[in-house]
């Protein structure tokens, strides 16, 4: 017997893109219109929706912020109660691998609030467009140190440091050190 056994990240592409075909259909929107609202293009989106394509953590926040709709509400698995352990869980990277995000908990449904695990690599960068309106962003570091940008401005935060900012700007997070770091995420959408 030939069995191919799916991989986490073929089941992940299957959640999402479940997920925002639901959210498209009941939003009555087209592919074509879902393009023009979150700058992705029709044809990565048609297979994304199929669950032929993983995206990057960068086109799900595409996604999200055209939809107005917290990541989590693409990623989070629907269960009344969830233990989120490390490395068990969903996993998304960074277009340049540098980041790797893990969510963990969300309110109900399309929720105000979402939790988020990360682990940036060692001399590792990843910078983030600007969220959608309302979203606050609260980012701890658990282990290891790291440099959150916002706008222009740097701040160095070593383990257990938290940031509290508006993500609805240009942010990003590096890691300048020979060793990973941890970031522990809260975001609280406004607008949701």
């Amino acid at each position: 017997m030939n069995e191919k056994k799916i991989t986490d990240a073929e089941k992940l592409a299957q959640q999402v893109g479940m997920t925002l075909r639901a959210i498209r259909k009941k939003r009555e929107i087209s592919l074509q219109e879902l393009a023009t609202l979150t700058d992705v293009s029709k044809l990565t989106l048609g297979k994304i929706e199929r669950g032929e394509a993983n995206p990057s953590l960068t086109v799900i926040w595409k996604i999200a912020n055209g939809l107005s709709i917290p990541i989590s509400s693409l990623l989070a698995e629907k269960e009344e109660v969830v233990i989120s352990r490390k490395n068990e869980g969903n996993k998304v990277l960074s277009s340049n691998e540098a980041l790797t995000l893990e969510p963990m908990f969300t309110d109900s449904g399309y929720g105000s609030l979402e939790t988020h695990r990360a682990f940036l690599e060692p001399m590792g960068e990843y910078y983030a467009d600007a969220h959608q309106e309302g979203v606050i962003e609260y980012v701890t570091v658990m282990e290891g140190r790291a440099t959150v940008q916002v706008q222009e401005q740097t701040y160095e935060l070593n383990t257990y440091d938290s940031i509290k900012f508006r993500a609805d700007q240009k942010h990003g997070y590096l890691n300048p050190h020979s060793e990973g770091a941890v970031l522990h995420f809260v975001m609280i959408y406004t607008n949701a």
